[in-house]
């Protein structure tokens, strides 16, 4: 696979400095066009052999470019931070917004393809990054990503030139390491795994490209007329006309029933049995938070439901429990500026918490397949998808060691009719009503439809919903707390 990167190109000095400005003045003008346009971010992932010019390579497109609107990131070994959470959020978090470039020196690929070449993981583990790697790129590229992955490849003699000259000279020993020749040894494993690293993520939309590296002005080239001419063509891909998009209807109801409609919503409990019942279990939940085993996990709570359905007195009878220290709420509105300029996720793995630590979601990621779809603001190609990327978010959460609970509380359009005027006619309670929640009573059916599909497509054996009745309040906040404290129990 590698043989077409071992053709021996190289770059005269004279043809080099020739062609330099004017390569260096289009990828200006383009970067400058593309941060004004601020509709897609480009992101450059440099992967490779050691001492096969990667990082050189990262400071070149620094120096021929604005650096201000570049963000440089290089791989190396994680944190304690970053090993309390999913491999990916160290990633998610350094994505470039649109009208960057992001430079990733290494990338996500460095882990899964070391570990496998030093015989710590197997093949089926491997294959299982690579698959949640290639996800991942399919995600970034249909929010509109600009991916170019480049491999530098050297041949073994050639490796170990580069790794003997480097050491020779003063200006550059600091550069080569212990651990780069004890990976030179490991040159033709290395090679093995790659391949089939690249076989199984090089893609139509994100293309492996393998440069040669032995010669650096070759190398430079290779890679500024690759990022320019990417750049171009999106630049001057046509518009897309304006979508028309429509409030998703309700799908047909043929025989009347739903998976909410079978819910009973006449349960109650009365206030001294809640009383009883809250004391039990926010003491449990309280000793659970401090048991030894809790800190190899974290918790993420997700909270969703139709407006007025107690949301707020079930997160407070939560937090009410345990050491405010350990536990972070996020509530979720529209999303900002800054938010907007990130695909979909990103605002959600920006929160995600450590090891011995609670996030809790006062509305989540799932409003893309539910007031997103229902109100028209993204397409039926965005949330149709997001299903998906909804499931392989919280897979990547659990297999980190994540309890993941997610909680959809219901009532009645009676009930929350009530509950409407109450607020409305309460002082204290007036901020928490809008003219939006009014208007949405008009769509209870399209947000039924909308939830159910989201049920059904979302529950997981990692990750199942539990549907909370909560026409009484008392039975809905015993009924989460019972169930948050047998989800940390059965993970412990």
């Amino acid at each position: 696979m590698f043989e077409s990167a071992e053709l021996g190109h190289s770059v005269y000095k004279s043809a080099y400095d020739k062609e330099l400005p004017a390569l260096r003045e289009a990828l200006l003008n383009a970067q400058f066009d593309m941060e004004t346009s601020k509709k897609f971010p480009v992101i450059i992932l440099i992967a490779g052999l050691d001492g096969a010019g990667k990082s050189a390579t990262a400071n070149t497109l620094n120096e021929w470019m604005d650096p201000r609107f570049i963000q440089t990131h290089g791989t190396d070994a994680p944190s304690d931070e970053e090993l309390e959470r999913p491999h990916m959020w160290r990633f998610w978090r350094q994505l470039p917004p649109k009208g960057r470039i992001g430079i990733f020196d290494g990338s996500w690929y460095a882990w899964p393809i070391f570990e496998r070449a030093a015989g710590r993981i197997k093949n089926p583990k491997f294959d299982q990054a690579l698959e949640e790697v290639r996800r991942f790129e399919q995600m970034l590229i249909d929010e509109g990503a600009v991916i170019l992955k480049f491999w530098m490849h050297l041949s073994r003699l050639a490796q170990k030139r580069r790794l003997k000259k480097l050491e020779s000279d003063p200006l550059t020993r600091w550069r080569v390491t212990e651990r780069d020749w004890r990976h030179f040894e490991l040159y033709d494993t290395f090679q093995e795994v790659s391949e089939r690293a690249l076989r199984r993520t090089s893609t139509a939309e994100a293309p492996w490209i393998q440069v040669e590296a032995v010669d650096s002005r070759y190398q430079k080239l290779m890679v500024g007329k690759t990022l320019l001419e990417q750049i171009r063509l999106r630049l001057n891909r046509p518009a897309p006309q304006p979508e028309i998009i429509q409030a998703a209807a309700a799908l047909p109801d043929l025989d009347g029933r739903n998976i909410l409609k079978s819910l009973d919503l006449s349960q109650k409990l009365g206030r001294p049995d809640y009383e009883r019942e809250l004391e039990k279990y926010q003491g449990r939940l309280n000793l659970l938070t401090r048991h030894k085993a809790f800190w190899d996990h974290n918790v993420v709570m997700v909270f969703e439901g139709v407006d007025a359905a107690g949301k707020g007195g079930a997160i407070r009878r939560i937090t009410q429990a345990i050491d405010a220290r350990l536990c972070h709420i996020t509530p979720i509105a529209a999303p900002s500026e800054e938010e907007r300029a990130q695909p979909y996720l990103w605002r959600f793995w920006r929160n995600l918490p450590r090891r011995g630590r609670l996030a809790i979601f006062d509305r989540s990621w799932y409003g893309r397949v539910l007031v997103e779809r229902v109100e028209g603001f993204c397409s039926e190609a965005d949330w149709m998808r997001a299903y998906g990327e909804i499931n392989d978010f919280e897979e990547q959460i659990h297999n980190s060691g994540g309890i993941i609970l997610k909680f959809w509380l219901s009532i009645s359009q009676e009930e929350q009719l009530r509950r409407f005027e109450l607020r409305r006619d309460s002082a204290f309670k007036r901020f928490k009503i809008t003219d939006d929640d009014w208007r949405n009573r008009s769509k209870w059916d399209s947000y039924e439809a909308a939830i159910c599909a989201m049920l059904e497509r979302t529950s997981t054996e990692i990750a199942p919903w539990t549907l909370v009745e909560s026409e009484d309040k008392y039975f809905g906040r015993i009924k989460i707390l019972r169930t948050l404290c047998e989800g940390i129990e059965a993970r412990l």
